[in-house]
C-alpha cells in the first residue's frame, strides 16, 4: 500500500524554520557522574533547522532516536547523539536540550548523618556552521549571610536561601559535582536535606562567620571559573529570597 508523506513535499513560502522538533518529552536517561552513574528522568527538547524548500520534518525520527539511545549520557555522547539526530533528520543543524533532577548524597557535619539533596541540571547541545558547542547549566541552593546586617547590629544578622545558577561553555567534560563544590564553597553556607541540632548549630555560626552580598557571590565564583581552561565562556546568576524584604536580591555576571 502506497501511502504519501506530505510532510516531505516542497513548500512554496520560500520561509526556512529555525528550529522545529519535539518539546517536553519525559525520557528515562542515565548521566555519568564522578560518583557514578544515576538513572533519572529528563525532559526534552529536540529540534533542527527546516530548509525553505521542505514542508516539514519528521517529528517521529526524534523519538525513535532516543528509544534507541542506550549508552550513559556524557559530553562525548551527547555530541555523538547530535550528530546522530542531524543524520536522520537530513539537517546541517539542531540543537538538544535535556534537563533533569540530580541527587547527590551529602554527610551533614557534626553528625555525619548521610542524606540527598537535589540539584537542576540541563545540558545543551548544538551544531551550527560546523561547529559543535556545549553548555552545562547547574541550579544550586545555598545560603548568603549579609555583611551589612551583620556589622551593623549588635547580635545576630539576616541570612536567606539563595538559588545561584551557573551556565558554561565547554570544550570538554565538567562534572556536575565540580559545578556544585565551586558554588557551595564559595557561598555563606551549603545547604543539607537533613541536619541534628549539633549541624545546625555549626552552618548557622559557619553562615555568620562567612558573609557574602550577592556581588561576592557571582565574583568569587566568576576568578574560579576565569582560571578553567576547560571552560570557553559562563554566566553566573544568583537570586538571594531576602528574609527581611518582599524582594530578591540578584546578581548576573558573564565572561567574557
Amino acid at each position: 500500500m502506497n501511502i504519501p508523506d506530505i510532510q516531505s513535499t516542497r513548500d512554496l513560502r520560500n520561509l526556512p524554520i529555525n528550529q522545529v522538533g519535539i518539546k517536553d518529552l519525559r525520557f528515562p536517561i542515565s548521566v555519568q557522574s564522578q560518583s557514578g552513574i544515576q538513572n533519572t528522568i529528563a525532559r526534552m527538547t529536540m529540534t533542527v533547522f527546516l530548509p525553505a524548500h521542505q514542508k516539514g520534518t519528521h517529528m517521529s525520527r526524534f523519538v525513535a532516536l532516543m528509544e534507541e539511545q542506550t549508552a550513559t549520557l556524557n559530553y562525548t555522547q551527547l555530541q555523538h547523539l547530535t550528530h546522530e539526530m542531524l543524520t536522520r533528520l537530513q539537517s546541517d543543524s539542531g540543537k538538544i536540550s535535556i534537563s533533569f533532577p540530580f541527587f547527590r548524597q551529602k554527610t551533614a557535619p557534626v553528625s555525619g548523618i548521610k542524606s540527598l539533596m537535589d540539584y537542576d541540571v540541563t545540558l545543551c547541545s548544538e551544531m551550527k556552521n560546523g561547529e559543535y558547542s556545549h553548555i552545562l547549566k547547574v541550579m544550586i541552593p545555598v545560603t548568603s549571610l549579609c555583611p551589612c546586617s551583620k556589622e551593623i547590629s549588635q547580635y545576630g544578622a539576616h541570612n536567606q536561601r539563595s538559588h545561584v545558577t551557573l551556565s558554561l561553555r565547554c570544550t570538554q567534560e565538567v562534572q556536575i559535582e565540580e559545578v556544585i563544590d565551586l558554588v557551595e564553597n564559595n557561598a555563606s553556607c551549603q545547604l543539607y536535606g537533613l541536619l541534628k541540632r549539633p549541624d545546625e548549630k555549626y552552618v548557622t555560626e559557619k553562615a555568620y562567620e562567612n558573609p557574602k552580598f550577592v556581588e561576592d557571590m557571582v565574583r568569587d565564583m566568576a576568578l574560579a571559573l576565569k582560571n578553567d581552561s576547560r571552560i570557553q565562556s559562563f554566566e553566573i546568576e544568583s537570586e538571594n529570597f531576602e528574609s527581611i524584604h518582599n524582594h530578591s536580591a540578584y546578581a548576573y555576571l558573564a565572561y567574557p
